[in-house]
């Protein structure tokens, strides 16, 4: 943590991403976090084992579909380590509405949605900021399926904050502050991604 304060404005939110910065609450403030080091999935460097692939095969993914709905079930506070609030949910709403921030989701053959993820984009930059599952693998197709989009959108850095377990099992790396911000600075000043053109 590198700061309390400020507001959830759009162009505070997207100020912060472009300097490394991504706010988190803590407790009752609102609090910008810098981890170091930082967690990134390199674009060449995920990996997808082969029950993972074959549960590619069971879900359908989309883009932007169910943008509410995916960060309603990231922020289900009966998930475990749940900490997106209501404040969280309306700014990344607001800033969906301004195009800076999508999500991807799997649905389950009965068209339930079983998984998803959502973040923000800015130029070549995706900062994940949550995932989430109901049925087995969800979260992690969702994950294949935004790499897949990334490297033919025009993506450079997948920002997942930190490397945690379950993340390194899919490829997530730690690089140091300052290769990160090397690596944002070249992917912020790239054409801003297209998503779905990539998917």
């Amino acid at each position: 943590m590198v700061g309390t304060g400020a507001d959830l404005e759009a162009g505070t939110i997207l100020a912060a991403y472009r300097c490394g910065l991504f706010p988190m609450p803590a407790g009752r403030s609102l609090a910008w976090w810098s981890p170091d080091p930082r967690g990134v999935i390199p674009l060449e460097g995920l990996v997808v084992s082969r029950s993972l692939r074959r549960s590619c095969q069971r879900y359908e993914v989309t883009i932007d579909s169910a943008f509410p709905e995916v960060v309603s079930s990231c922020a289900d506070p009966r998930r475990p380590g749940s900490w997106i609030d209501k404040r969280i949910q309306r700014a990344y709403n607001h800033l969906h509405d301004l195009g800076w921030a999508h999500s991807i989701e799997t649905w389950a053959p009965d068209g339930d949605l079983a998984g998803g993820l959502y973040g923000v984009a800015i130029g070549g930059l995706f900062a994940g900021e949550s995932m989430f599952h109901n049925q087995r693998d969800a979260s992690k197709v969702a994950l294949v399926a935004l790499v897949g989009a990334l490297r033919r959108g025009g993506g450079t850095l997948l920002d997942v904050q930190w490397v945690t377990p379950h993340l390194a099992s899919l490829g997530a790396v730690a690089v140091d502050r300052g290769h990160y911000h090397e690596l944002l600075r070249q992917a912020v000043e790239l054409p801003q991604l297209n998503l779905a053109g990539g998917y």
